[in-house]
Order: structure tokens, then C-alpha cells, then sequence
């Protein structure tokens, strides 16, 4: 759920993460396994090839941040390359998303997104049968 609120206006990552989101095509999104060993969704970029290719982005570690991090031997810091890309640098670093960030067509309000999601949950239902209003959760202003 959380990839849909990347492209609001109210989102603090730079205008060029958010445009990298509208830019992706579905078979950019890729599978990567970071630093800290975790596997996670992320948009396909030069820096995720050449991390892939065995090129090691030099950094220096202040943070030790993460205790699974093995920073010696990580071909690149996670926090300095989430940092980058949330600055829009792609040249170092790269954005993690959502299976479904490729749908992202613009960059929109959170109140025109929550409108959306509302459209969306009420023709689920109807195309369902089910009535919506019935399981719905009531919202107020």
C-alpha cells in the first residue's frame, strides 16, 4: 500500500524518485538481496547492474547501522544508497518498490489518492455484489 503514496505530492522523496516510479515499466521492478541480506523489490537502474556485474561501490561505513550488515564485504552501503536515490542520485543508489509501482501514472494529492482508493474499493464491491456500504468503514472529514 505504501508504493501508492510515493507519488503524492506529499511524499519528501525528491521529484526525480517519484518520477523514477512513473518511469517503470513492470519488467524493471526486480528482486535484489541488500547488504543486511534481506531480499526486496527495486527499480532496475545502472548502480543494481553494476552491483550485479561484481563491481563493489566503494564507501566507508560511520554507522554500522544494521547488525546483519556485513560492511566489509557488502558490495555497497544500504544507507548511502537509499539516501542518494531519496535525493533522486541514481548514480549512486537505487529505489526500492512496491510489485506494483509501474502502474504509477502521475504525481497526485493524497486526497485525490484517498479519493481513488475509495472509487476503486466501491467498484470492487460492486462488480462483487456485495454492497459496499456494508462492510465499509465509516470516514469522516
Amino acid at each position: 500500500m505504501a508504493t501508492r503514496f510515493v507519488t503524492t505530492h506529499e511524499c519528501d522523496a525528491s521529484d526525480n524518485f517519484k518520477q523514477a516510479y512513473i518511469n517503470t515499466k513492470e519488467e524493471d521492478i526486480v528482486i535484489i538481496e541488500s547488504p543486511i541480506g534481506m531480499l526486496g523489490r527495486a527499480i532496475k537502474n545502472k548502480f543494481i547492474d553494476d552491483v550485479n556485474m561484481g563491481e563493489k561501490k566503494p564507501f566507508t561505513c560511520p554507522y554500522h547501522c544494521i547488525k546483519t550488515c556485513d560492511y566489509e564485504k557488502s558490495p555497497y552501503c544500504i544507507f548511502f544508497s537509499l539516501l542518494s536515490a531519496q535525493k533522486g542520485d541514481f548514480n549512486n543508489g537505487f529505489v526500492f518498490a512496491g510489485s506494483n509501482a509501474w502502474r504509477a501514472t502521475e504525481i497526485i494529492s493524497v486526497e485525490k489518492l484517498i479519493d481513488t482508493l475509495l472509487e476503486e474499493y466501491e467498484r470492487c464491491y460492486a462488480t462483487s455484489g456485495i454492497s459496499a456500504q456494508s462492510n465499509s468503514v465509516a470516514i469522516s472529514d
